[in-house]
């Protein structure tokens, strides 16, 4: 009895020294980073987090202002920054040793299937490919389920004093599009309208525009957005913000949410 408590006990040993070895410690310097993480399987090798993250992990500093002290305190083995952390900031603070890895996802599908490539390689997740391909799959059946008739559009986020559409050369764009609307935005990439400079006028910007929904990116804790953006005869479907403003896998909940309010909007 003793010898099986034993052996049993030793197993046990080896399965998790062979799963931690298996299981980098990894800083994720972006929210966006650590949902695919997460979504890999690799959630519980993450051993810290930009401020901006809701996980309960030790602070790393910032997404463009890393921390260097806290991320060596670490002692990671990969450090994982968002393309908006400079490539002289990430060498910069990442300490000797560490694996620094820099990923998009904002300018186009492409990009955000080569995000989640790139991390899952870097985190040693052995079926990434296979993932990758079925995630490429997923969003664009998901898209093509949703009932669009070709409607014009555009996509604002607009819960601050600052509103900001999403416009061509941006992920979003490309998402809406494979989902059938038109994106009447004429602006490449991002978009900020503030209405102390003179063409922050985002009222006569959408009016020009003629769009047939206005579809606003909204914080799910928000009641309400800028109304500024609001427009006679133009509805207004909000949608939740963190589904498509966080490159990966969660487009495929903000895709269903899309085609449910879509749905329920109807002609």
């Amino acid at each position: 009895m003793k010898l099986r408590h034993f052996l049993a006990v030793c197993t046990l040993l080896l399965s998790t020294l062979a799963q931690a070895a298996d299981c980098p410690r990894i800083v994720s310097q972006s929210p966006y980073i650590t949902r695919t993480l997460e979504w890999l399987g690799r959630g519980d090798c993450i051993v810290g987090v930009s401020r901006y993250d809701p996980l309960p992990l030790a602070r790393t500093g910032g997404v463009i202002d890393p921390d260097p002290v806290a991320i060596g305190d670490l002692e990671p083995d990969v450090v994982i920054y968002s393309e908006w952390t400079s490539a002289d900031t990430a060498a910069l603070v990442t300490p000797s040793g560490a694996v620094a890895l820099r990923v998009g996802g904002f300018k186009g599908m492409a990009g955000v299937e080569s995000m989640l490539r790139e991390i899952g390689r870097t985190s040693a997740v052995g079926d990434i490919e296979k993932r990758v391909t079925a995630f490429a799959g997923d969003w664009r059946a998901a898209a093509a389920r949703v009932d669009s008739r070709q409607r014009r559009i555009l996509i604002l986020s607009a819960c601050s004093n600052a509103p900001y559409s999403f416009g061509r050369g941006t992920t979003l764009f490309e998402l809406f599009t494979a989902a059938g609307f038109v994106v009447v935005a004429d602006h490449e990439n991002i978009r900020n309208f503030r209405p102390e400079q003179p063409d922050g006028d985002v009222a006569a910007w959408i009016a020009e525009r003629r769009p047939d929904l206005l579809f606003a990116l909204q914080d799910r804790r928000s009641e309400s957005c800028n109304p500024a953006i609001a427009q006679p005869g133009v509805p207004i479907l909000p949608l939740t913000g963190e589904h498509f403003t966080h490159p990966g896998p969660g487009f495929l909940k903000g895709l269903e949410e899309l085609r449910q309010m879509i749905a329920e909007f109807g002609a």
